[in-house]
């Protein structure tokens, strides 16, 4: 009974700890699977059952004719995207927090409009406005579509940084001479940068993994989730796996990066 007794208490002390490690190992089970199948050698045209460990995928990972092209051309999208974005967005973010102008808190409630409208909404919206304006549907509309929809993810991840500052630093800046630019680069960047940094990686992954809008406003350009839609429809290559599978190890490597500099940083003031 005194067993069960501290079971349970220790249950209870650790039930965060248990629940937000269930819910991650959850979260992450689609990852995994999609990384064991990366070293699957499927005998039909279908990878959704295991067969034999290979890793003929892993080393030819282009081996898909057309696959690295639309890797490549998202992955092109996905950065410019990401530029006009994050520019766009801390310029808006910082209009918002540190100006009084009239329309204000409309254009603070129309901010939110992209984040809360169904995909599929804007995606005809903006082909509709693409179509009348007798724009071209290729790399050029989906570039510009990209910008639209990462846009305001950008502005709410800045804005909340913007608000969080402490005016006095730029305050004491000035008090020192700095000027203008020398007190935004030198203190106002800084400490706004870990905000514009969430923004872009934001951006770009909301820019590299959508599918809806992009269908809509490619014309006959084909991007990486289309090709994977496409090819689901005749038979999901291995090296889809393969790309998949890089990409979330990138990910991970770029937050464990960031955890790690920042450890260092607060050891460096605490010290």
């Amino acid at each position: 009974m005194a067993f069960v007794n501290s079971i349970g208490r220790w249950l209870k002390s650790h039930f965060v700890v248990i629940a937000g490690l269930v819910t991650l190992g959850y979260l992450l089970l689609p990852n995994v699977v999609v990384t064991v199948f990366s070293f699957n050698k499927p005998k039909g045209r279908f990878n959704y059952e295991w067969q034999q460990f290979s890793t003929d995928a892993w080393r030819d990972p282009c081996g898909v004719a057309g696959m690295c092209g639309s890797l490549s051309l998202s992955l092109r999208i996905a950065f410019w995207a990401t530029v006009g974005a994050t520019v766009l967005g801390t310029m808006i973010a910082f209009a918002l927090v540190r100006y009084r102008f009239r329309a204000r808190g409309a254009v603070n409630s129309l901010i939110f409009l992209p984040m809360a409208m169904p995909e599929v909404v804007m995606a005809a919206s903006l082909l509709t406005l693409f179509l009348n304006l007798g724009a071209q549907l290729g790399f050029w509309t989906i570039l510009i579509a990209h910008i639209m929809f990462c846009l305001s993810f950008v502005v709410v991840a800045v804005k909340a940084r913007v608000m969080s500052m402490d005016p006095r630093l730029e305050e004491a800046a000035r008090d020192l001479y700095a000027g203008p630019v020398q007190t935004f680069v030198r203190v106002t960047l800084p400490i706004v940068a870990p905000g514009i940094a969430a923004g872009a990686l934001l951006a770009f992954a909301l820019s590299f993994d959508d599918f809806i809008i992009t269908n809509f406003n490619a014309g006959s350009t084909v991007t990486f989730p289309m090709f994977v839609w496409g090819s689901a429809q005749r038979g999901t290559p291995v090296q889809i796996n393969v790309i998949g599978t890089a990409m979330f190890l990138i990910a991970v490597l770029f937050v464990l990066t960031g955890m790690v500099i920042g450890n260092r940083r607060n050891r460096q003031k605490s010290a």
